[in-house]
């Protein structure tokens, strides 16, 4: 009884939380269901009649399915290579120490704390010379070098959590060192790379800056997409507002079925022994 008493605070303080963080959301959600001069009513008015015109015009006559399209394939794409190559790099930086180990570390967040502003135009004028731009891979290659410091500092931190006794156990019984990596250190932090996986893929798919910089009409992402769309017009603004929520649907939907993945991963190695 004692222990449900303290609970109920915790339980009403994380529900305000909640609900503060999705009012932007459920303001976002009725404003692409107004008519724009519901929309701008003062007061609000949350009382009216519902409108899916704004959502069938962005999917339909905007065709944002080409651009969802484009995102998926530069997220996906990002994620498989990205978490490969750093998943093995966090591996083997997890089972070396030393002083050289830990410089390379910091030199990779260092790099992970370059603005993206100061990186654009070295990676256009460089996508340019190699008559990249317009194209998935300038794009990919991008987010792959931005995003692979923290693939591998966020992998090496589940790597870290492993007993050194299933590396030592696993080479008495003969597996050689690929063998330890594949068969036993990366069915212990499965979990870690589902957590891994889907911030890499956040990062790849909001990413707005480079995918201004680097995409043309063939390969243009929701965020430039979107971009086009609001300002000083306000007869955008529902418009925008269906195709904000229209981006943020997918990422939802994905969230929700990897949940039970996502509970694990994060909860991976706060209880050892």
């Amino acid at each position: 009884m004692r222990r449900a008493r303290t609970q109920i605070p915790l339980f009403l303080l994380l529900a305000g939380f909640t609900a503060v963080t999705l009012i932007p959301v459920v303001w976002t959600f009725l404003t692409s269901l107004k008519q724009p001069v519901d929309a701008f009513a003062i007061p609000p008015r949350l009382i009216f009649t519902p409108t899916f015109e704004f959502h069938a015009e962005v999917w339909i006559e905007k065709q944002f399915w080409r651009y969802l399209i484009n995102s998926v394939v530069i997220a996906v794409c990002t994620v498989v290579i990205s978490v490969s190559i750093g998943t093995m790099a966090a591996y083997g930086l997890s089972r070396l120490r030393g002083t050289a180990t830990r410089g390379l570390l910091f030199s990779l967040l260092a790099m992970r704390m370059f603005p993206h502003i100061l990186l654009a135009i070295p990676f256009f004028l460089l996508a340019k010379s190699l008559g990249l731009v317009n194209t998935y891979p300038a794009m990919i290659l991008a987010l792959v070098a931005i995003n692979q410091p923290f693939t591998i500092w966020l992998m090496r931190s589940f790597f870290v959590d492993v007993p050194t006794e299933l590396y030592e156990a696993a080479a008495l019984d003969g597996c050689n060192a690929w063998q330890v990596f594949s068969r036993v250190a990366l069915p212990v932090v499965r979990p870690g790379l589902w957590v891994t996986a889907l911030f890499s893929l956040l990062l790849a798919y909001n990413e707005f800056l480079l995918a201004l910089v680097l995409t043309g009409p063939d390969t243009k992402t929701l965020p430039v997409a979107i971009a086009e769309y609001g300002g000083e017009d306000i007869n955008y603004w529902s418009l925008s507002a269906a195709a904000a929520i229209g981006i943020m649907l997918p990422i939802v939907v994905f969230m929700m079925a990897l949940q039970r993945h996502l509970v694990r991963g994060l909860a991976f190695g706060a209880i050892k022994g």
